[in-house]
């Protein structure tokens, strides 16, 4: 078959509602009514790819609504209580410090239990603190000022985005003060020349995007959750996402920020120069810090321009290894405009139809792939990815697949790999692990908790950005369980570390990585990064039980 026939067939996509499909964990959830037909079916040794009819009859009800629904109202057990920490010597606010607030900021300090509650639980239900106060400043001098009075009355300070964090560092353990960035949303310029944005830390990510493409430019980075994130937490948080394969890391794509310290002072290191060669860098010690540093208040971000033409093939592999040479092969033939490569099993698949009533659209498989390319002639990309195609086929590196080039309907095939965590929401607690490992040995850390755990789990299930060898593991059961905790850590942590991976590859510490940090860093650089937080915050009053233990282990 003929490259450009091929590619015309998989484009080929019949009965799609033109309703604007949401992404992502923290948007809209969709209840989809699907049905579909193969028009082609994939035989062993042919270049066919199964064309399949697209999901339609989209409703929509909110996010809060749907988890609401699904945990049944129940009350997030209190963080202090469930994990038995002890409050450090903080002082505790009082009418006077809301006062002080009110003036600085007035109708912005939240106090009311109702409207707190949202804020003190993170977006898995599996953490809950007890601030009796929230802060929404617009601006870093209210930071400023906020931070200067809480470290003079020795108030602990919990800096919060979206809240869409996974290991538990955006809400507070205790009592620490809520200082959040939403009102912080203002973009302050952008340089269509260079391609630089410099914005406020409280951008939602999405918002960003659609500013950003109206001028023919995009983000650099990508989540799932992005409807819900602000990008000073994606920088706190050193957030990688579905773009790293192409663009890298926030690391490198960060040109500059702003941030606040604990006794209020402001560090402008907010540069728009790509290159800048004088002294530290500083800013490399605020990204993945996760607010224990201080708190982000400005970012200037590289931005890359607008693809012209982007390609989604969604296929299904009959094995891992299927998977890992089909990436192999992937590097070798698309080159420059492979995007993204991400895997999920069909464990993943199962729990996206079951939970969300979404379509698999190819034949069931043990693993499936999802490769995005992205670049400037869609002609050229095309035949690529259609002579790709034709050999992963040819050697039964892949068993079924579609291909999507509309926006649209590569959002819908996104929307499989993209909403995993919240169908994994659906399904009960969530022990949740985010680790990196030589691609090789990616999958063999899911087949071993799976055997280890037996029936005490109720699923595990293991997918990811496998482009730079990052998996999710999850574990799900019923409710939470301390005996099914005990089996889970320290074992994954060792298994990770046996094989020279990292316990956190893009989620960061939080509360509930944080004493497992030397499976990953020497007790010297752990030491090391201590001394820093005690020379930038001596009273220990930023994002405090976070990121790092008391003391080195």
């Amino acid at each position: 078959m003929a490259a450009s026939i091929l590619v015309r067939r998989c484009q080929v996509w019949l009965c799609w509602t033109p309703s604007r499909l949401q992404t992502g964990y923290l948007r809209e959830a969709l209840n989809m009514q699907m049905s579909f037909a193969a028009v082609h079916q994939v035989k062993k040794k042919e270049a066919k790819l199964l064309k399949k009819q697209v999901p339609h009859d989209i409703s929509r009800i909110t996010k809060r609504a749907l988890h609401a629904t699904l945990l049944c109202f129940q009350e997030v057990m209190l963080t202090s209580e469930r994990y038995e920490v002890q409050r450090l010597p903080f002082a505790h606010v009082s009418d006077r410090d809301l006062s002080f607030f009110e003036h600085l900021m007035p109708g912005r300090v939240i106090t009311d239990v109702d409207e707190l509650k949202p804020f003190n639980v993170d977006w898995l239900k599996t953490v809950r603190g007890s601030s009796k106060v929230l802060l929404k400043p617009r601006t870093t001098e209210e930071v400023s000022e906020v931070l200067r009075y809480c470290n003079k009355r020795n108030l602990a300070v919990n800096p919060q985005g979206g809240n869409t964090g996974l290991v538990g560092g955006s809400v507070p353990v205790f009592d620490e003060i809520i200082l959040s960035t939403a009102l912080m949303n203002q973009v302050i310029s952008f340089n269509t020349v260079s391609g630089i944005l410099v914005c406020q830390a409280g951008c939602i990510l999405e918002s960003l995007n659609q500013y950003l493409e109206q001028q023919d430019f995009i983000m650099p980075l990508d989540l799932a959750a992005k409807g819900s994130c602000h990008i000073g937490g994606n920088v706190a948080t050193n957030a990688g996402g579905l773009r790293l394969l192409r663009y890298g890391s926030l690391r490198g794509t960060v040109l500059g920020l702003e941030a606040v310290l604990a006794d209020g002072s402001i560090l402008n290191c907010l540069s728009s120069l790509r290159k800048d060669n004088t002294g530290y860098d500083l800013k490399q010690l605020f990204i993945g810090s996760e607010g224990t540093l201080g708190m982000v208040t400005a970012v200037s971000v590289l931005c890359p321009r607008k693809p012209k033409a982007v390609n989604l093939a969604f296929l299904g592999c009959p094995g891992f290894s299927q998977v890992l040479r089909t990436f192999t092969t992937c590097k070798g033939m698309l080159g420059e405009i492979l995007s993204a490569y991400e895997f999920m099993d069909n464990e993943c698949m199962e729990l996206v139809k079951r939970h969300l009533n979404l379509v698999n659209p190819v034949a069931e498989s043990p693993f499936y792939v999802l490769i995005e390319t992205s670049g400037s002639n869609s002609a050229h990309d095309e035949e690529k990815l259609s002579n790709f195609l034709e050999h992963v086929m040819a050697s039964n590196l892949v068993a079924d697949g579609t291909l999507a080039s509309e926006d649209k309907k590569i959002q819908m095939l996104w929307a499989l790999r993209e909403r995993i965590t919240e169908a994994l929401t659906c399904d009960g607690y969530i022990y949740k692990y985010d680790i990196s490992l030589p691609v090789e040995k990616l999958y063999d850390l899911v087949t071993d908790t799976r055997a280890r755990l037996g029936r005490t789990a109720k699923n595990v299930v293991g997918y990811g950005h496998l482009g730079d060898g990052n998996l999710h593991l999850n574990i799900t059961a019923e409710s939470y369980s301390h005996s099914l905790l005990e089996a889970i850590e320290p074992y994954v942590y060792e298994w990770t570390s046996q094989y020279h991976g990292s316990i956190s590859a893009e989620h960061g510490l939080g509360f509930k990585k944080k004493h497992y940090i030397h499976y990953s860093k020497p007790q010297e650089a752990v030491l090391l990064m201590q001394q820093f937080k005690a020379m930038l915050d001596p009273k220990g009053i930023l994002n405090p039980y976070k990121t790092l233990p008391i003391k080195a282990e």
